[in-house]
């Protein structure tokens, strides 16, 4: 089936790991996290995310980007921690060049769009999350007073399945990891999600991808968050707790908790409960865009000191105050500003400031 074009580039996490983003669609940008069953490549021909895909990019410029240790990211020597996911989240968003963003996450990558909002208020306008918790797995059962055998079992149980189930060779755990998830999915949909499993990572990768999250806990992270956020969560979701849902929207001020009558986390195109999400989260966002693809396409390809030129054309200031600020000649700002023009494709520094403006860039008044 035919979809949006994708452009797929690299940028480099803190700790030199690969990670691949994709952009697609036009206007405001909206960046999506990852998941484990996912995979750029493939993730447009599966019935399992096209619809998603299709809704995200009908009115923005959608950013999606593999997780370490999957997809078309570093697979090998990459280390996995709560920590990293988000600094892969800083590196995609630094790297994309826009400094404002609506930002998506189910489940885990919820939890990291969660801290990232909390960490950079300044740059996340709305935050959208789907089948998200407060604690994971193991955390939920650490957190209890006394935890039962069985809870300390169960997060053990959930890491064995999933070794299992992302092995080629045991298609029958692999069902089985996938029904849990979307457990009134078509034969169609369950086979779509099993050959993402297949595509997506490695079962060592899978397993230490999916221990770490079993140990994220957002209960002090989620109060920071300041931007308008929307949590829905499916009522019978047999992986994340409806009541974790719940308790998430009440810790993240002014959040709207809005329940999903349904028992899949990965809502199916069709069902009610997907018509619901569609209609609840295209009020959620705004309508004006705030952000061009165009214009983040060109500022990428800006050297660091081109940016800080345009950065200081876009507070008003003339060559001559730019040049005293940043200790260059005032010959060497005019052919910068020559070379942005050039990149931004503009005739005029009244439209190199507009462009800037876009991206978010001149917001401080400059000092004379």
């Amino acid at each position: 089936m035919a979809h949006l074009p994708q452009q797929f580039r690299f940028c480099t996490s803190r700790d030199g790991a690969r990670i691949a983003y994709s952009t697609c669609g036009a206007g405001p940008l909206l960046i999506r996290t990852p998941q484990l069953v996912s995979h750029l490549q493939y993730d447009w021909d599966s019935v399992v995310w096209r619809h998603w895909l299709s809704l995200f990019a009908s009115r923005h410029t959608l950013v999606s980007y593999d997780s370490r240790g999957c997809g078309l990211s570093d697979r090998e020597g990459v280390e996995f921690s709560f920590e990293r996911y988000i600094e892969d989240l800083e590196a995609v968003a630094d790297a994309v060049g826009v400094k404002k963003f609506a930002l998506f996450g189910i489940t885990s990558g919820g939890a990291t769009a969660v801290a990232y909002a909390a960490r950079h208020p300044d740059r996340v306008t709305h935050l959208i999350l789907v089948g998200c918790y407060v604690r994971a797995t193991q955390a939920r059962a650490q957190m209890t007073a006394n935890p039962t055998s069985k809870q300390l079992e169960e997060a053990e149980i959930h890491l064995k399945s999933a070794r299992l189930a992302f092995e080629h060779d045991n298609p029958g755990m692999r069902q089985l990891y996938a029904s849990i998830r979307m457990p009134d999915a078509s034969p169609a949909h369950l086979r779509a999600y099993m050959d993402l499993m297949q595509v997506a990572t490695t079962s060592a990768n899978a397993v230490n991808l999916l221990r770490e999250s079993f140990r994220i806990d957002i209960h002090d992270v989620a109060p920071k968050v300041r931007c308008p956020t929307i949590v829905f969560h499916a009522r019978g979701d047999g992986v994340a707790p409806f009541n974790e849902g719940r308790s998430l929207a009440a810790l993240i001020p002014g959040a709207r908790f809005v329940p999903l009558e349904s028992r899949n986390q990965r809502l199916i195109e069709g069902e009610p409960a997907w018509e619901h999400f569609v209609s609840e989260f295209q009020d959620f966002l705004p309508k004006s865009p705030t952000a061009d693809l165009s214009t983040a396409e060109s500022l990428r390809d800006l050297t660091t000191r081109e940016r800080e030129v345009l950065e200081l054309v876009a507070q008003g200031l003339d060559n001559h105050k730019i040049g005293a600020r940043l200790g260059i000649s005032e010959r060497t700002v005019r052919n910068n500003v020559s070379i942005i023009f050039s990149k931004l494709g503009v005739k005029s520094r009244p439209e190199a400031i507009v462009r800037a403006f876009d991206a978010g860039l001149g917001q401080k008044p400059g000092r004379t």
